[in-house]
């Protein structure tokens, strides 16, 4: 039931636009068609006026029909690259007619080029049914005006229609070809522009990282401060928070840098990262597995999460013991961070309203991101975070 509507239209379908345009053709090809059709046209002229047939009025109504052929000519041509069906086939049979004046003129010369390169460029450029009436007019004109040598006939319009149908074929997949080209390019772009949006949500999450762990340790020393000055706390134990404050500033500047230096591939190994940080932050570190360089994204994502998991420890269960393992499995890697209960005589009051609470939120999507999991929740009466990411 579906055939019929595909056969009507592809035998009404004009050819591709793409393959018809000039500039889908090479710079040599351009040239060797104009050279073509200059020296067409010089053959023309020197066959219809050579033999001095035309005298007097004559020669003015020949050359006449030679300009008339040649406009019919150009505008048959651009009409049918620009698909125009009623203005292309109107100037199909005026080219038809002044052939035939141009036979009964004894210009034959004239005649045969303009039955013959009509049948050949309606093969090329018009649907196929109009293409295979107007070739079949055209070279059945010229086989009724040239029948008396019928073997030449025969082979010169089986030639031109061969000729015609390969033509037709060549600017199919001229067409194919550019359609081809322009929707890689137009992938190649959207590639590179998700690339680059990928690159851009990339460095919005390392910054993020950065200043949401170096701006929500700070914050956690300088409210503990803050509530130690209402308690009336000793001078000594407050500036002990405003010198970890000012420390947690500097280590921020420490981590923007490293995050620089991470975006263009340059960190240090994830183990020393985790000795230096645990260092700092007084917490235990083991490692089992053997040890091997992580991915860019891999290593950025233990980092992130080790970092975040003892904000969380500072800021919600102050002096509370923290442990860190590193473990390196055959096809990924698992970082654990585990802590206890809060120390005593803590101030903690307060403390957990501080930062923005999306640390877990931000740590889960980038393992996801990365193809891995993260989970988080109380474990023995403290807390446990456990990272797994494929590296």
């Amino acid at each position: 039931m579906e055939e019929a509507p595909v056969a009507g239209w592809y035998w009404t379908r004009w050819p591709s636009r793409e393959g018809l345009e000039r500039d889908a053709d090479s710079r040599p090809r351009r040239v060797l068609t104009a050279l073509g059709r200059a020296v067409l046209l010089v053959t023309v002229c020197w066959g219809t006026f050579s033999a001095g047939t035309y005298t007097g009025w004559a020669v003015v109504v020949a050359v006449a029909g030679l300009v008339a052929a040649v406009g019919l000519s150009a505008g048959y041509l651009r009409a049918a690259r620009e698909q125009r069906p009623a203005l292309s086939f109107g100037l199909a049979a005026g080219l038809l007619g002044v052939a035939w004046l141009a036979n009964r003129g004894q210009a034959f010369l004239l005649a045969d080029v303009l039955w013959c390169g009509l049948a050949v460029t309606a093969l090329i450029r018009l649907p196929p049914a109009p293409a295979l009436l107007t070739a079949a007019a055209a070279l059945g004109s010229y086989a009724a005006a040239s029948w008396a040598s019928w073997l030449s006939v025969v082979a010169t319009v089986g030639g031109l229609a061969l000729l015609g149908y390969l033509l037709r074929l060549d600017t199919e997949a001229r067409g194919t070809a550019r359609r081809l080209l322009a929707q890689e390019r137009a992938a190649r772009a959207a590639e590179a522009e998700s690339a680059a949006l990928a690159e851009r949500a990339r460095i919005a999450r390392e910054i993020h990282d950065v200043l949401a762990h170096s701006l929500s340790a700070q914050l956690v020393h300088l409210e503990a401060a803050r509530l130690m000055l209402d308690a009336g706390t000793d001078r000594e134990r407050v500036r002990e928070r405003v010198v970890a404050a000012r420390r947690m500033a500097q280590d921020g500047l420490a981590d923007t840098r490293q995050a620089l230096s991470a975006l263009r591939g340059e960190f240090t190994p994830v183990g020393e990262f985790l000795v230096e940080l645990t260092g700092r932050e007084r917490a235990a570190l083991s490692v089992t597995g053997t040890p091997r360089p992580l991915p860019a994204e891999a290593g950025l994502a233990v980092r992130r999460t080790a970092q975040e998991a003892l904000t969380n420890v500072r800021k919600h269960a102050p002096g509370a013991r923290c442990a860190l393992e590193l473990r390196y499995l055959p096809e990924a890697v698992e970082l654990e961070v585990r802590n206890g209960r809060p120390g005593r005589g803590e101030p903690a009051g307060g403390l957990t309203d501080s930062g923005s609470g999306y640390g877990l939120l931000g740590m889960r999507e980038r393992a996801e991101l990365l193809g891995g999991t993260l989970l988080a929740g109380p474990d023995e009466g403290g807390w446990r975070v456990l990272l797994r990411v494929p590296a």
